[in-house]
C-alpha cells in the first residue's frame, strides 16, 4: 500500500515575490532613467496582476523595491491591492543591473519576515530567479508587470528556492 503525502506549500521559511516593474513612459533628453514612471497602461497591467496574484495566497509580510521611479510605483500600486500596512523599503540592491548575491543579501537581513515582495528590473530579475532557484543556466523572460513565487526552505549562504508559480499580464482576460 502507497501512502500519499500532500506537504502544504506554506511550509516554507520565506516566500519571495519577484515583481518586474510595468511599462513605463520613454526616456527624456537630460533625464535620469530612474526617473521614468510608469504608463497608464503599465499601471493598470500592474494592479490586474497583483490582483490575480492576490488570488493565488500573495500577502507580503514586507515589500523592497528598486529606488528606481517605474519599480517604486510598482511596489506602491501593490501595496494598494493588497491593502499592505507595512512601509516599502527601497533597496539599492535591486537596481537593474545589481548582482544577484547583494540582492539575496538584502533578502537575508529580512530573514524574520514570511513574505517578501521585491518590485525591480530586468536583467536582474531573471539572474536572481535562477540564483534563488540554484540554476545559474536558466533563461528567463520576465515579462513586463510579471510576478514569479519562489519559496526558500533555508536563508543560508546559497539559496535553494523552489518555483511555486509566474504571472505574466496576457494570462489576465
Amino acid at each position: 500500500m502507497y501512502r500519499i503525502i500532500i506537504t502544504p506549500t506554506s511550509d516554507s521559511d520565506m516566500e519571495i515575490y519577484l515583481f518586474r516593474h510595468g511599462i513605463a513612459e520613454d526616456g527624456h533628453a537630460g533625464a535620469p532613467d530612474s526617473a521614468r514612471e510608469l504608463t497608464d497602461e503599465g499601471r493598470r497591467k500592474v494592479a490586474s496582476v497583483v490582483r490575480l496574484a492576490r488570488n493565488a495566497g500573495l500577502r507580503p509580510s514586507l515589500i523592497l523595491t528598486s529606488p528606481y521611479t517605474r519599480a517604486r510605483q510598482t511596489a506602491q500600486i501593490a501595496a494598494d491591492e493588497l491593502e499592505y500596512k507595512g512601509h516599502i523599503v527601497a533597496a539599492e540592491s535591486l537596481v537593474p543591473y545589481g548582482a544577484p548575491e547583494g540582492a539575496w543579501n538584502t533578502v537575508r537581513e529580512h530573514g524574520d519576515e514570511s513574505s517578501v515582495l521585491l518590485a525591480g528590473h530586468e536583467p536582474h530579475l531573471s539572474r536572481f530567479t535562477a540564483y534563488l532557484l540554484n540554476a545559474p543556466s536558466l533563461r528567463l523572460d520576465m515579462k513586463k508587470a510579471a510576478i514569479v513565487r519562489i519559496d526558500l526552505e533555508t536563508l543560508r549562504a546559497r539559496p535553494h528556492g523552489s518555483l511555486r508559480w509566474m504571472i505574466i499580464p496576457k494570462m489576465i482576460a
